[in-house]
Order: structure tokens, then C-alpha cells, then sequence
């Protein structure tokens, strides 16, 4: 027998399902100092990388061991995160966890790009990556006039950014859009920041110390082909490699 319950709906609220675009965490050690360290070293000097963005925490790769939730949490507030889950843990992790308002995120999906082997070697020991999705790019690009000397850091937050001057050798580019350099790129050139792998770098003269987009990356440890190093040329992200190439001028 069929029973039919006739109801009325909340006048005042509603419940639906709904998608949150996270930044994930793959936390790859318990050792807090190293960590913090690290942290600092990647985004400390960059105070609006994040925007209170939703995190979920990925213990798989630190495997079955005791993580201290109350530290970690209290040392990721500064970076203007919001985390909200963990997943992949153990049964006692994610008990531990639960004490401190992180919800279950076993559904939750991160870019993860396939990397060398060399490339694997160089991650950073305690954070694998922070990779949410791609942030809308603002039809608008931050323009940089000047030259940017060693030790100087530009980001430009949901944007591209086009550089009209020489890019030294300690400087650093983030933007997570495209990354134009109409003249010599010798720093860093970080595109794609917040994972668009649609991204690109264009240069004129290609000499960089680092390239990345979307988390992927090379140095220049492994000297830049002869076709493209000094030349015009695009770095770009086809089947989660980088794909350098001459521009034709």
C-alpha cells in the first residue's frame, strides 16, 4: 500500500544540494615545523593568494599517523583559508578531526597533473600542492611598466598580467591568468596559479629560472632547448605537461 502525505513546504528556507569549489590541501608529512616552514616559504609573501577559500584537507598521502588538528588549523588561519573537511584519512584521523568542526570530504576531487619523477623529487616534502579551481579571469590585465629587479614579486589575483619590461633574475611573476613578457623573462613565471591549465606564458626573449602552469613545472636546472631559450616563445600545458615553443616573428 502507497501512502501519501500531503505537506507544505518552509515558507522560510530551503534545502538543496549544491557544489563548493575547494581548495585541496594533500598534507604529505606530520611534521608541523617542517610544514609551517614551508607555508611561509611559498605563500607568506603573498598575503592575498587565497580569498577565504573553502579547504578540505587530503590525508592520504601522510598515511595512518596522529596529526595535531588544533595546530594545523591554527597555522593555516593566516593564509586566509577556511578549512572545512578532511578526507582519505584513517578511521582515528578523521575521529580526530570531527572534535574540531571538519566534516567528511571523501567526495571531494583535486587536479592532481602528472609529473617526471625529477619533478616528483622536487615538490616540497609537506605540501604537495594547493589546487582549486580555476578562478574567473577578469577581462582586464594588471600592466607593469617597469622593470622588475631581483627580490620583487607581482601577482596579479584573477587577471592576466603583461609585463612591458625585463623580468630579472630573482623577480617573480604570479597571475592566475595568462603571463605576457614583451621583453627578456629571466625570474620566475607562475601562470594558471589557481589551476587553470588553459593558461599560458609568452616572452620574448625566454631565459626564466622557473615556468608553471597549474602547478606544473620546470626549472631551469635542465638547461631550455636551443629552439626556444633567448627567442620568442609560449609555454603551455597540453596532457599536464609543458610545452615550450618558438613564436614566429
Amino acid at each position: 500500500m502507497t501512502v501519501t502525505v500531503a505537506g507544505r513546504a518552509p515558507a522560510s528556507f530551503e534545502i538543496k544540494s549544491a557544489n563548493l569549489p575547494l581548495v585541496a590541501l594533500l598534507l604529505k608529512s606530520n611534521d608541523l615545523d617542517l610544514l609551517a616552514r614551508e607555508l611561509q616559504g611559498r605563500f607568506g609573501d603573498i598575503p592575498d593568494f587565497f580569498d577565504h577559500d573553502p579547504l578540505v584537507i587530503d590525508l592520504a598521502p601522510v598515511g595512518d599517523v596522529e596529526v595535531d588538528f588544533a595546530r594545523l588549523l591554527e597555522m593555516l588561519r593566516p593564509y586566509r583559508v577556511v578549512p572545512v573537511a578532511v578526507k582519505g584519512g584513517s578511521e582515528a584521523q578523521l575521529a580526530a578531526a570531527r572534535k574540531f568542526g571538519l566534516a567528511s570530504g571523501a567526495d571531494a576531487r583535486a587536479h592532481t597533473p602528472a609529473l617526471s619523477q625529477r619533478e616528483r623529487e622536487e615538490q616540497p616534502k609537506a605540501l604537495a600542492a594547493a589546487a582549486p579551481a580555476p578562478a574567473p579571469i577578469s577581462p582586464s590585465a594588471l600592466v607593469i611598466d617597469k622593470p622588475l629587479r631581483s627580490g620583487q614579486q607581482i601577482y596579479a589575483r584573477g587577471r592576466d598580467v603583461v609585463v612591458m619590461a625585463m623580468v630579472n633574475a630573482g623577480a617573480e611573476i604570479i597571475a592566475d591568468g595568462n603571463i605576457h613578457v614583451y621583453a627578456p623573462l629571466r625570474g620566475k613565471a607562475i601562470a594558471g596559479a589557481r589551476g587553470d591549465a588553459d593558461a599560458r606564458i609568452l616572452t620574448l626573449c625566454l631565459e626564466p629560472e622557473l615556468v608553471s602552469i597549474a602547478g606544473v613545472y620546470r626549472t631551469s636546472e635542465v638547461a631550455w632547448p636551443k629552439a626556444v631559450r633567448g627567442k620568442p616563445a609560449q609555454v603551455r600545458l597540453v596532457d599536464d605537461k609543458l610545452v615550450l615553443e618558438a613564436l614566429n616573428t
